[in-house]
């Protein structure tokens, strides 16, 4: 099943490893790896990438960055394929994605000697955009016919399991999720609150705002990791959240409730 109905399919510029992420899922998909074994591959390839990264080996590191996004695009593929959605494996995915985004920038930090706290509000920043993203996104999921449901856009209450897994794991994964992503969703709730509202959003839109997708983001620190900016890397995200008070502007002026 697809996240989208034909007619809302957009160019997610933060999905490039999509392609690689179908091609792992049908390898396995009638082995015994799970979406949940694809997940903690995804974390293991970050891994390899944060310790290349410390030997100053930035082509490997950048290798192994699209290698994640690739894997990391595979887990839902393959559940999907076995038909085996799960709470448990969405929220797994989306809290490695934070502590990895959180690691690659501490690990940026050391190599390239920033400041911690400047450091630390880049985090905040990407974090922040890669919400914005993914508001709209599971707004127009959630709004597309046929669309996937399994994210929410308000995500207020631990949702019941779904077959084959267990309630207590969800949730565990739930508190877990809210706790890392809950100031994040509030922020972008709070500058465009009524968004959920639109009945659908222009397919040239929603590539704009992939820009902001976490693909996309590591995409732009493979491309400056090998041209030696690693120092850059912070200051740009920072300046790069600049925009998205732009695109939520253009959503409440061209896209009204």
């Amino acid at each position: 099943m697809s996240k989208l109905a034909a007619k809302d399919k957009f160019l997610d510029l933060s999905d490039y490893g999509r392609p690689f992420g179908k091609f792992l899922a049908n390898s396995l998909k009638n082995t015994r790896f799970t979406p949940i074994h694809v997940t903690l591959l995804f974390g293991l390839s970050g891994l390899i990438a944060i310790g290349c990264m410390l030997n100053r080996n930035y082509f490997f590191a950048g290798f192994f960055i699209l290698l994640k996004s690739g894997i990391d695009a595979a887990d839902g593929e393959l559940a999907r394929l076995k038909n085996t959605p799960s709470y448990s494996g969405r929220y797994l995915d989306s809290v490695f994605d934070i502590i990895l985004n959180f690691i690659f920038l501490m690990t940026i930090c050391y190599v390239s000697k920033t400041t911690f706290w400047v450091t630390l509000l880049a985090f905040f920043c990407i974090q922040l955009q890669g919400t914005l993203y993914n508001y709209y996104y599971v707004i127009l999921r959630n709004k597309s016919v046929g669309g996937d449901a399994t994210s929410k856009v308000f995500e207020y209450k631990s949702p019941r399991a779904l077959s084959g897994e267990n309630q207590k794991t969800v949730d565990i994964l739930f508190t877990i999720y809210t706790l890392v992503y809950g100031i994040f969703d509030k922020i972008i709730h709070f500058l465009d609150n009524d968004a959920y509202r639109v009945k659908t959003f222009p397919n040239w839109f929603m590539t704009l705002v992939s820009i902001y997708g976490l693909g996309f983001q590591l995409l732009i620190i493979v491309v400056m990791l090998p041209m030696n900016l690693i120092e850059y890397i912070v200051p740009f995200f920072i300046i790069y959240t600049l925009p998205i008070f732009a695109i939520i502007g253009i959503r409440k002026v061209f896209f009204k409730v």
